[in-house]
């Protein structure tokens, strides 16, 4: 799978989890030169805080466009570690 937006690639894993329509992909596999830190958070009933990143890609900012769970709650353990995308990034 693949993660791309602005024509390049933010990240790519043949392991994401599929929860709730979107692919979880390994935080590893982010490519670090698009991403930006971002104070943004907001919660999930079942999965907990969600933490954010920005994508900065040739000049254009996607504020909040990746977002992760540092911490998830016991049933949401398949998503720690992973990062999952909107705001116009595409999975292929």
């Amino acid at each position: 799978m693949r993660a791309l937006w602005k024509d390049k690639v933010i990240a790519e894993s043949d392991d994401t989890v599929l929860v709730e329509g979107n692919h979880y992909f390994p935080a590893q596999s982010l490519n670090q030169t698009y991403v930006v830190a971002s104070n943004h958070t907001t919660s999930c009933a079942w999965k907990g805080r969600a933490s954010y990143y920005s994508l900065l890609v040739d000049g254009d900012m996607n504020r909040d466009a990746v977002w992760y769970y540092p911490d998830p709650k016991p049933e949401a353990m398949a998503v720690k570690d992973r990062v999952a995308f909107w705001k116009g990034v595409q999975v292929v």
